[in-house]
Protein backbone atom coordinates (compact mmCIF):
# COMPACT_ATOMS: atom_id res chain seq x y z
CA UNK A 1 0.00 0.00 0.00
CA UNK A 2 1.05 3.58 -0.57
CA UNK A 3 0.28 6.29 1.93
CA UNK A 4 0.71 9.96 1.21
CA UNK A 5 1.89 11.88 4.29
CA UNK A 6 -0.78 14.12 5.80
CA UNK A 7 -0.16 17.85 5.54
CA UNK A 8 -2.77 18.84 8.11
CA UNK A 9 -2.42 18.44 11.85
CA UNK A 10 -4.74 15.95 13.48
CA UNK A 11 -7.12 17.27 16.13
CA UNK A 12 -6.24 16.64 19.77
CA UNK A 13 -9.54 14.92 20.51
CA UNK A 14 -11.07 12.55 17.98
CA UNK A 15 -12.42 9.09 17.34
CA UNK A 16 -10.78 7.12 14.57
CA UNK A 17 -12.14 3.99 12.94
CA UNK A 18 -10.36 1.83 10.36
CA UNK A 19 -11.97 -0.97 8.40
CA UNK A 20 -9.77 -3.42 6.50
CA UNK A 21 -10.67 -6.06 3.95
CA UNK A 22 -9.27 -9.62 4.06
CA UNK A 23 -7.21 -8.64 1.02
CA UNK A 24 -5.59 -5.71 2.83
CA UNK A 25 -7.45 -2.66 1.50
CA UNK A 26 -8.31 0.07 4.03
CA UNK A 27 -11.00 2.69 4.48
CA UNK A 28 -10.91 4.91 7.56
CA UNK A 29 -12.17 8.11 9.13
CA UNK A 30 -11.06 10.65 11.74
CA UNK A 31 -14.01 12.26 13.48
CA UNK A 32 -13.39 15.10 16.00
CA UNK A 33 -17.14 15.38 16.69
CA UNK A 34 -17.40 11.66 17.58
CA UNK A 35 -20.94 11.73 16.22
CA UNK A 36 -20.67 10.01 12.84
CA UNK A 37 -22.20 6.62 11.98
CA UNK A 38 -18.84 5.55 10.72
CA UNK A 39 -19.03 1.75 10.88
CA UNK A 40 -22.09 1.96 8.66
CA UNK A 41 -20.56 4.43 6.21
CA UNK A 42 -17.20 2.67 5.97
CA UNK A 43 -19.06 -0.46 4.89
CA UNK A 44 -21.14 1.56 2.43
CA UNK A 45 -17.98 3.14 0.98
CA UNK A 46 -16.45 -0.30 0.37
CA UNK A 47 -19.68 -1.37 -1.32
CA UNK A 48 -19.54 1.57 -3.74
CA UNK A 49 -15.82 1.46 -4.50
CA UNK A 50 -15.56 -2.32 -4.93
CA UNK A 51 -19.00 -2.69 -6.56
CA UNK A 52 -20.33 -5.08 -3.93
CA UNK A 53 -23.91 -6.34 -3.86
CA UNK A 54 -24.43 -4.98 -0.34
CA UNK A 55 -22.42 -3.35 2.47
CA UNK A 56 -20.04 -5.93 4.02
CA UNK A 57 -21.18 -5.51 7.63
CA UNK A 58 -19.76 -8.93 8.51
CA UNK A 59 -16.27 -7.36 8.40
CA UNK A 60 -16.95 -5.06 11.37
CA UNK A 61 -16.47 -7.58 14.20
CA UNK A 62 -13.31 -9.00 12.62
CA UNK A 63 -11.39 -6.42 10.58
CA UNK A 64 -11.73 -3.11 12.44
CA UNK A 65 -9.44 -0.98 14.55
CA UNK A 66 -10.61 1.92 16.70
CA UNK A 67 -8.77 4.70 18.47
CA UNK A 68 -10.12 7.29 20.86
CA UNK A 69 -8.26 10.45 21.89
CA UNK A 70 -10.33 11.81 24.76
CA UNK A 71 -9.97 14.42 27.46
CA UNK A 72 -9.88 12.94 30.95
CA UNK A 73 -12.29 15.16 32.93
CA UNK A 74 -10.35 14.53 36.16
CA UNK A 75 -6.79 15.24 34.98
CA UNK A 76 -7.63 17.44 31.95
CA UNK A 77 -5.07 15.46 29.97
CA UNK A 78 -5.51 13.77 26.61
CA UNK A 79 -5.65 10.00 26.91
CA UNK A 80 -5.57 7.39 24.16
CA UNK A 81 -7.30 4.05 23.83
CA UNK A 82 -6.38 2.06 20.70
CA UNK A 83 -7.70 -1.41 19.93
CA UNK A 84 -7.49 -3.66 16.87
CA UNK A 85 -8.80 -7.12 16.15
CA UNK A 86 -6.12 -9.81 15.77
CA UNK A 87 -6.72 -10.02 12.03
CA UNK A 88 -5.48 -6.44 11.53
CA UNK A 89 -2.86 -6.11 14.30
CA UNK A 90 -0.22 -6.75 11.64
CA UNK A 91 -1.15 -3.34 10.19
CA UNK A 92 -0.09 -1.39 13.30
CA UNK A 93 2.52 0.63 11.43
CA UNK A 94 -0.10 1.72 8.90
CA UNK A 95 -2.62 2.52 11.64
CA UNK A 96 -0.06 4.66 13.45
CA UNK A 97 0.71 6.46 10.19
CA UNK A 98 -2.90 7.38 9.37
CA UNK A 99 -3.79 8.31 12.95
CA UNK A 100 -0.51 10.08 13.77
CA UNK A 101 0.25 7.91 16.81
CA UNK A 102 3.97 7.32 16.32
CA UNK A 103 5.01 3.91 17.61
CA UNK A 104 1.89 3.26 19.69
CA UNK A 105 1.32 -0.41 20.53
CA UNK A 106 -2.32 -1.27 19.81
CA UNK A 107 -4.23 -3.51 22.19
CA UNK A 108 -5.68 -6.71 20.72
CA UNK A 109 -9.48 -6.77 20.78
CA UNK A 110 -10.93 -10.15 21.80
CA UNK A 111 -11.38 -12.40 18.78
CA UNK A 112 -15.05 -12.85 17.99
CA UNK A 113 -15.33 -16.61 18.44
CA UNK A 114 -17.63 -18.08 15.80
CA UNK A 115 -18.22 -14.80 13.97
CA UNK A 116 -14.61 -14.44 12.87
CA UNK A 117 -13.57 -18.04 12.36
CA UNK A 118 -11.85 -18.57 9.03
CA UNK A 119 -14.45 -21.11 7.97
CA UNK A 120 -17.30 -18.68 8.71
CA UNK A 121 -15.66 -15.81 6.82
CA UNK A 122 -14.94 -18.07 3.85
CA UNK A 123 -18.68 -18.53 3.36
CA UNK A 124 -18.81 -14.88 2.27
CA UNK A 125 -15.99 -15.18 -0.25
CA UNK A 126 -18.09 -16.41 -3.16
CA UNK A 127 -20.49 -13.47 -2.75
CA UNK A 128 -17.79 -10.82 -2.10
CA UNK A 129 -14.68 -11.98 -4.02
CA UNK A 130 -13.45 -8.36 -4.36
CA UNK A 131 -12.82 -8.23 -0.61
CA UNK A 132 -10.20 -10.97 -0.86
CA UNK A 133 -8.26 -9.09 -3.58
CA UNK A 134 -5.63 -6.45 -2.81
CA UNK A 135 -6.46 -3.27 -4.74
CA UNK A 136 -3.74 -1.22 -3.00
CA UNK A 137 -6.41 1.08 -1.53
CA UNK A 138 -6.10 3.47 1.42
CA UNK A 139 -9.24 5.60 1.47
CA UNK A 140 -9.92 8.36 4.00
CA UNK A 141 -13.61 9.15 4.46
CA UNK A 142 -13.52 12.90 4.91
CA UNK A 143 -15.72 14.98 7.19
CA UNK A 144 -16.67 17.03 4.14
CA UNK A 145 -18.95 14.19 3.07
CA UNK A 146 -22.71 15.03 2.86
CA UNK A 147 -24.42 16.02 6.11
CA UNK A 148 -26.53 12.87 5.94
CA UNK A 149 -23.50 11.06 7.35
CA UNK A 150 -24.03 12.68 10.74
CA UNK A 151 -26.40 12.42 13.66
CA UNK A 152 -28.84 15.11 14.73
CA UNK A 153 -27.51 17.34 17.55
CA UNK A 154 -26.97 15.56 20.86
CA UNK A 155 -29.56 15.79 23.57
CA UNK A 156 -28.65 17.30 26.93
CA UNK A 157 -28.28 13.81 28.40
CA UNK A 158 -25.94 12.74 25.58
CA UNK A 159 -23.95 15.98 25.95
CA UNK A 160 -23.44 15.26 29.63
CA UNK A 161 -22.29 11.68 28.98
CA UNK A 162 -19.97 12.77 26.17
CA UNK A 163 -17.80 14.57 28.72
CA UNK A 164 -17.01 11.24 30.37
CA UNK A 165 -14.99 8.32 29.00
CA UNK A 166 -17.97 7.08 26.99
CA UNK A 167 -19.57 3.65 27.17
CA UNK A 168 -17.94 0.31 27.90
CA UNK A 169 -20.22 -2.59 26.95
CA UNK A 170 -19.89 -6.36 27.07
CA UNK A 171 -22.14 -8.73 25.12
CA UNK A 172 -22.15 -12.31 26.38
CA UNK A 173 -23.34 -14.94 23.89
CA UNK A 174 -23.41 -18.73 23.79
CA UNK A 175 -21.71 -19.83 20.58
CA UNK A 176 -22.23 -18.62 17.04
CA UNK A 177 -25.61 -18.72 15.35
CA UNK A 178 -27.68 -16.71 12.90
CA UNK A 179 -29.41 -15.17 15.91
CA UNK A 180 -26.07 -14.06 17.38
CA UNK A 181 -25.02 -12.46 14.09
CA UNK A 182 -28.36 -10.65 13.83
CA UNK A 183 -28.11 -9.37 17.42
CA UNK A 184 -24.57 -8.09 16.88
CA UNK A 185 -25.45 -6.41 13.60
CA UNK A 186 -28.53 -4.70 15.05
CA UNK A 187 -26.68 -3.66 18.19
CA UNK A 188 -23.83 -2.09 16.19
CA UNK A 189 -26.34 -0.13 14.10
CA UNK A 190 -28.23 1.05 17.20
CA UNK A 191 -25.06 2.23 18.95
CA UNK A 192 -23.71 4.01 15.88
CA UNK A 193 -27.04 5.71 15.22
CA UNK A 194 -28.10 6.80 18.69
CA UNK A 195 -25.15 6.86 21.08
CA UNK A 196 -23.32 9.86 19.62
CA UNK A 197 -20.22 9.30 21.79
CA UNK A 198 -17.25 6.93 22.18
CA UNK A 199 -17.99 3.33 23.07
CA UNK A 200 -16.35 -0.07 23.13
CA UNK A 201 -18.37 -3.25 22.64
CA UNK A 202 -16.71 -6.59 23.29
CA UNK A 203 -18.38 -9.91 22.53
CA UNK A 204 -17.59 -12.81 24.86
CA UNK A 205 -18.59 -16.40 24.07
CA UNK A 206 -19.42 -18.07 27.40
CA UNK A 207 -18.85 -21.50 25.86
CA UNK A 208 -15.25 -20.59 25.06
CA UNK A 209 -14.65 -18.39 28.13
CA UNK A 210 -16.74 -19.86 30.96
CA UNK A 211 -14.46 -18.20 33.51
CA UNK A 212 -15.56 -14.75 32.27
CA UNK A 213 -19.20 -15.78 32.48
CA UNK A 214 -18.64 -16.84 36.09
CA UNK A 215 -16.72 -13.69 36.97
CA UNK A 216 -19.51 -11.52 35.55
CA UNK A 217 -22.32 -13.61 37.08
CA UNK A 218 -23.79 -14.49 33.69
CA UNK A 219 -26.53 -17.10 34.02
CA UNK A 220 -28.37 -16.50 30.72
CA UNK A 221 -27.49 -15.29 27.22
CA UNK A 222 -27.54 -13.10 25.23
CA UNK A 223 -26.64 -10.73 28.05
CA UNK A 224 -25.59 -7.12 27.49
CA UNK A 225 -23.67 -5.54 30.38
CA UNK A 226 -23.09 -1.79 30.68
CA UNK A 227 -19.80 -1.61 32.56
CA UNK A 228 -19.46 2.17 32.26
CA UNK A 229 -20.84 4.68 33.05
CA UNK A 230 -21.95 3.55 36.48
CA UNK A 231 -24.12 2.05 37.76
CA UNK A 232 -23.34 -1.30 36.13
CA UNK A 233 -26.50 -2.62 34.48
CA UNK A 234 -27.41 -5.68 32.45
CA UNK A 235 -30.21 -6.69 30.11
CA UNK A 236 -30.99 -10.23 28.93
CA UNK A 237 -32.59 -11.07 25.59
CA UNK A 238 -35.21 -8.90 23.90
CA UNK A 239 -32.62 -7.01 21.83
CA UNK A 240 -35.24 -6.29 19.15
CA UNK A 241 -36.80 -3.59 21.33
CA UNK A 242 -34.76 -0.51 20.41
CA UNK A 243 -36.54 1.80 22.85
CA UNK A 244 -35.90 -0.58 25.74
CA UNK A 245 -32.21 -0.79 24.84
CA UNK A 246 -31.91 3.00 24.61
CA UNK A 247 -33.54 3.37 28.02
CA UNK A 248 -31.12 0.74 29.34
CA UNK A 249 -28.19 2.77 28.00
CA UNK A 250 -29.60 6.01 29.40
CA UNK A 251 -30.04 7.63 25.98
CA UNK A 252 -33.83 7.78 26.43
CA UNK A 253 -35.40 9.14 29.59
Amino acid sequence: MRLDPKKSTLPQVFKGIALFTPGGDLVYCIDPSKKGRWHFHLCTTLQKILDLSEPPHFLVPCYTATIDHWLDPHTQKIRTFAEAYPGVLRHQALLNAIFGTGELVWQPAPWQEGLCDRMVLTTYRSSFPQLWEDHDLIIPLELSEPESLYYPPMTAVQELHSKTQGYVLRLFVAGNSASTERILHNLHELLEKHLGQPYTLKVIDVLTHPEQAEANHISATPNLVKVWPHPVRRIVGDFDNAEKLLQFLGVRE
